[in-house]
């Protein structure tokens, strides 16, 4: 397909391109979808139940971990597996500042503290080597973020946290079914969190989210704290959260979890196609794209490469000028946010963070994203960065297909 024939269809403008298009996803499934809704509808079940507990088992079997615990949301999750560690006041937490605000927001939350190390710049995860000096005597877990779809380097990690008898928090929210070493993300550590988010890889109709463990006793507790610690017959051991699966959510999610490995070989296949397309518009040689994992399955939830030398945001406005939908995430470290100015940080703290956060740019990876609409993606930001001073491109767009062929 030639870039005139996607970028005009009978003299018209070209239809714009979302960041993601739930609609399309919805469109695939709608069948599916308003089945199982309705049978919750005819249940009348809408809080836990047999809806949410089959979905529990799904998801851990997929996973391979053994038990799998529902709760209102991934930032809900983040609480909840740090209350069944007994982490509170005087603790620390390690984690990154480049991420979203809910990883750090749910260690001050629960009255920890959370401690900031610096990231890999090839990866966007924790830097293993800063994790490791960070540790002191009242740090009790590392948080490490699966950021983007892809999962942190955890063997250097576990290695520190059995070296200090400390526990692993997966933040695995944008990384279902991603893998390292052959292991699923939520059997990377001692509990991981889900986020079902909308957006995300795997997402409901709503909020919801989930903790996975293969620890009898941490899932036992869990399942008590996000029903107000109640053990049963209104016997509260605990004071715990009021953070309950909806079986509204779990029917939609249920749905979805049967295409979620199809929808992952396209995203895999969409970033591939990216890296052909970059490279062919000679946009490799100002930008630096995200790295596929050589240690597993990068799930891609986002498609972020790297725009260097100041010119990011000129980049993103150009992109929605010729309506192409892309963001920042995120445009501030979460070290430099008001509301952790009492723990002291500076700018120049974590430059790589900070790096990160000036020049991520995320363009549309959508599974039903498709090459004519990528190949238009790829024309804009050739575009745009010519118009922030660089040089000009010209892409043989047809050439996939020519080889494909």
């Amino acid at each position: 397909m030639s870039a005139e024939n996607i970028l005009s269809i009978s003299g018209s403008t070209p239809d714009p391109v979302p960041l993601i298009d739930l609609v399309e996803q919805y469109d695939s499934i709608r069948d599916e979808v308003r089945a199982a809704v309705d049978q919750v509808f005819e249940s009348q079940k809408f809080v836990l139940g047999d809806e949410v507990s089959d979905f529990e088992s799904e998801i851990a079997q997929y996973c391979d971990a053994r038990h799998a615990i529902g709760c209102a949301s991934g930032t809900d999750a983040l609480i909840l597996a740090l209350m069944a560690l007994d982490i509170g006041p005087g603790d620390e937490v390690i984690t990154s500042p480049f991420t979203f605000f809910a990883t750090a927001s749910s260690i001050q939350r629960i009255g920890a503290k959370p401690v900031f190390v610096d990231i890999d710049p090839a990866t966007f995860n924790l830097d293993p080597a800063a994790v490791e000096a960070a540790v002191t005597d009242r740090t009790k877990a590392i948080m490490p973020v699966h950021l983007f779809g892809r999962c942190a380097e955890m063997e250097p990690l576990w290695r520190t946290a059995v070296r200090n008898g400390l526990a692993i928090v997966e933040d695995a929210a944008q990384a279902i079914g991603a893998t390292y070493r052959g292991r699923h993300a939520g059997v990377l550590g001692t509990l991981a969190c889900f986020s079902f988010f909308p957006t995300k890889n795997l997402g409901g109709a709503g909020d919801g989210g989930m903790i996975v463990t293969d620890d009898a006793d941490l899932a036992a507790r869990l399942r008590r704290l996000r029903v107000h610690g109640d053990a049963g017959r209104y016997q509260h051991l605990e004071v715990g959260l009021n953070s309950r699966l909806d079986a509204l959510q779990a029917a939609v999610l249920r749905v979805k979890l049967r295409h979620l490995d199809a929808w992952t070989t396209a995203r895999r296949a969409n970033a591939a196609r990216y890296k052909d397309l970059l490279g062919q518009a000679g946009l490799t040689e100002s930008m630096h794209l995200p790295h596929d994992s050589t240690e597993g399955r990068h799930v891609f939830n986002q498609y972020c490469p790297r725009i260097p030398g100041g010119t990011r945001d000129t980049v993103l406005s150009g992109l929605h000028e010729r309506q192409i939908g892309a963001a920042i995430y995120y445009p501030q470290p979460l070290h430099l946010q008001p509301c952790f100015a009492e723990l002291g940080h500076k700018p120049g703290e974590f430059p790589e963070a900070e790096r990160a956060s000036a020049e991520v740019l995320a363009l549309p990876i959508y599974a039903e994203l498709g090459e004519a609409r990528q190949c238009r993606v790829v024309q804009a930001l050739a575009d745009s960065v010519a118009d922030a001073g660089r040089r000009s491109w010209t892409i043989p767009f047809d050439t996939p297909r020519r080889r494909a062929a």
